[in-house]
């Protein structure tokens, strides 16, 4: 094959960019002395040609390869000092995958000479490897550019629902449809799969809005997962921001989660991504040199200050990006312009989003990351959430971050999980969460939606095994049950684990529903870890984040009628949040006389009907009322929230207020299908609870 011809290209864009004529090659490196383009043939093994790039503007080395097509793989060869002490870690013997591929030719595979020293030597990584990687380092494709036509389209297509009418459904791409034998078995486990109309029909039918996926940027297995014989099934362990994870591709085509996007925003389905900015596989000063270390690794990490030879790990992970630096933020931003604009995604979730608002100085609203996001036009109408903490010092950020975003509420899961133990003291705090958290937000202007209220997530016990299993059983991740969270503020009601026994099997199904109807009666964004509405247990294991099997997989073909009742009343609870707009308030309900606030306000009640006194608030048992009024337009609602979190039943008296002459009951927990075993109730007559149940009533005027 003859060598295609070359002119100088262009800096920006940053990526390979194709045209007509050929395609532009780009790639940001501040210190390094070369950049070698390396082009390959069909099937990625075989170097066909090598070009020097020119460095030109802002540190942009670039060239434009006269006749390239779309469809051709490439890596990068960067020379320059390998100076580990002084942050430096190039090594031209390695070929690395460029930040902006939007696709790779195949899966990452471990071995040695990915490493850009040799591990045999006394001197660790401060010794330098000279063998090639380039036979197993995936390369990247050249893609096509999407039309402004077809942009147009995936703009128009979204369905842009409202905080306030967001209900999200947070899974896993391969776990949802693996098992699910209504999905044709070539495409379960895949974006296809969750596309299948039988998937969508699914979600459609449950109520949710939005589905969140955990990680699909592409991602690999730790070394150590591996040599263990397990693999990482969450994903957060990025290779690179531009590209979808292969494994979830039936067809081995990116255009695959461009057809999803497009089938879920038919159903009227917001899609959500779960990013990692914060860190990638590279690890520490032992990892592989795979991509970002290798082209400048002093640029997009964060080093320790005078002992460059190591990572700030405010992670966890061994690495922390650097995305203060503004090619490093440049590289995040058209990372989630890409996904948001080409791609169709609604929305992002950021793992460890205080990574983001990181300066030297510590956490900031105003950080340069923040900042940008919010005046990026082409952003505006995205879902930002935020998992509002890191490991580094002040990492803990709840109610920080800026208006536009939401944030995962730990505080919110924490303390609804207590009340449910009927812990004593726990009343208070309990209705500030489920008030939607005013005293974290409110200070800043900020409503509800922003705290996103969950009970469970996919790291943590599912629902089903909160109310199993007092104590972690995560043997199968082989690190002696040492990994995973401590404080789970669950309970087992007699057994631990599975149990035969009706009336402990009893108290765990009606704990379900009382997690279930807190979460979407609440104020504020919910978030249902998918498979909670079915009972799904994971035998116990908190952290499952290396099973990639049936501890995590849905098991639908085991699903009975007791699982199916759960659904139904999961999405009976859904209908009821869209259905009354109390239950999704845009702004914080107040005391009554705060009525001016949209004619909308709170109050709450004890269990004989009367307004909270100070002494009701500390009393030994979890029980309490909480009235939601509003009067729009000459109209008049008002909705009563009856929670007893105590083992013993209750009778509830029912309040008196101007006009109501009875109550209706909507839902009742203490029945497995949430029907109420009296519709109608007096004011003033005492509505029997069942020991651990939550009521919802609605006022019927005269």
């Amino acid at each position: 094959m003859s060598d295609y011809g070359c002119l100088p290209g262009k800096a920006w864009p940053l990526g390979a960019t194709p045209d007509e004529e050929g395609v532009n090659f780009s790639l940001f490196s501040e210190h390094a002395k070369g950049v070698e383009l390396c082009l390959f043939d069909d099937i990625g093994q075989q170097q066909i040609q090598s070009i020097q790039l020119s460095k030109g503007e802002n540190h942009c080395w670039h060239v434009y390869v006269q006749g390239l097509k779309a469809g051709v793989k490439y890596g990068y060869r960067v020379d320059g000092p390998y100076l580990p002490e002084q942050g430096l870690r190039f090594n031209r013997n390695k070929l690395l995958i460029d930040p902006y591929a939007k696709e790779l030719d195949r899966d990452f595979c471990w071995d040695k000479n990915l490493f850009p020293y040799d591990s045999k030597s006394p001197q660790k990584d401060l010794s330098i490897s000279d063998s090639d990687s380039s036979a197993m380092m995936p390369k990247g494709i050249v893609c096509e550019l999407s039309s402004v036509d077809e942009i147009a389209a995936i703009e128009a297509a979204k369905p842009k629902i409202p905080w306030s009418d967001t209900v999200i459904y947070e899974c896993h791409v391969r776990g949802f449809s693996q098992l699910n034998l209504d999905v044709p078995a070539n495409i379960r486990g895949s974006f296809a799969g969750l596309a299948h109309p039988e998937s969508i029909n699914y979600l459609k039918s449950l109520g949710v809005t939005a589905v969140e996926l955990l990680p699909v940027h592409s991602f690999i297995d730790e070394e150590f997962l591996v040599q263990q014989g397990l693999s990482n099934y969450w994903g957060y362990n990025t290779l690179n921001f531009f590209c979808v994870h292969r494994d979830y591709l039936s067809s081995g085509k990116r255009e695959e989660f461009k057809l999803m996007v497009k089938a879920l925003h038919e159903a009227g389905l917001e899609v959500i991504m779960d990013v990692v900015y914060n860190h990638t596989a590279e690890s520490n000063q032992f990892g592989p040199l795979l991509s970002f270390r290798g082209i400048d690794n002093r640029s997009y990490y964060r080093l320790e200050s005078g002992n460059e030879r190591y990572y700030v790990n405010d992670t966890g992970c061994g690495n922390t990006v650097r995305v203060e630096h503004p090619r490093v933020m440049q590289l995040v931003l058209d990372s989630l312009r890409y996904w948001a604009i080409e791609m169709g995604v609604d929305g992002f979730r950021f793992d460890l989003a205080s990574i983001l608002g990181r300066n030297e100085s510590g956490f900031s609203q105003s950080a340069a990351f923040f900042q940008a996001v919010s005046q990026d036009p082409q952003l505006s109408d995205t879902k930002f959430i935020a998992e509002p903490w890191d490991i580094g010092p002040g990492g803990y950020q709840l109610g920080a971050f800026p208006s536009q975003w939401s944030e995962w509420n730990d505080k919110y899961r924490d303390i609804c999980r207590r009340f449910w133990l009927n812990e004593p003291g726990v009343l208070p705090e309990f209705a500030k969460r489920i008030h939607g958290s005013s005293d974290l937000f409110e200070y800043a202007a900020r409503g509800p939606r922003a705290s996103l209220n969950f009970i469970c997530s996919h790291d943590g016990f599912s629902l089903r095994d909160l109310v199993s299993y007092r104590e972690r059983n995560n043997l199968a991740n082989k690190e002696n049950n040492r990994d995973g969270h401590h404080a789970n503020f669950s309970d087992n009601y007699g057994v631990e684990g599975p149990s035969d026994d009706a009336q402990i099997e009893c108290v765990r199904r009606r704990q379900q529903r009382n997690f279930i109807a807190t979460l979407m009666f609440s104020q504020g964004t919910p978030m249902l870890l998918g498979g909670d509405e079915l009972g799904r247990s994971q035998g116990g294991n908190n952290n499952a984040y290396c099973q990639d099997n049936e501890i995590n997989w849905f098991a639908w073909p085991e699903l009975d009628d007791k699982a199916k009742t759960l659904k139904a009343f999961t999405a009976r609870c859904i209908a009821l949040r869209s259905e009354l707009q109390l239950l999704r308030s845009e702004k914080y309900l107040h005391k009554p006389k705060d009525m001016s606030v949209e004619g909308q306000c709170s109050h709450w009640v004890n269990c004989f009907g009367n307004a909270m006194a100070h002494d009701d608030w500390h009393q030994g048992h979890n029980q309490i009322g909480w009235m939601l009024e509003s009067s729009l337009d000459g109209k008049r609602n008002i909705l009563l929230l009856a929670f007893n979190a105590h083992s013993e039943a209750l009778d509830f008296r029912l309040p008196e207020a101007d006009g109501v002459e009875q109550w209706q009951c909507l839902l009742d927990t203490q029945n497995e299908n949430g029907d109420a075993k009296q519709d109608y109730l007096s004011v003033g007559q005492a509505s029997p609870m069942a020991a651990r149940s939550v009521q919802l009533l609605k006022a019927v005027f005269v």
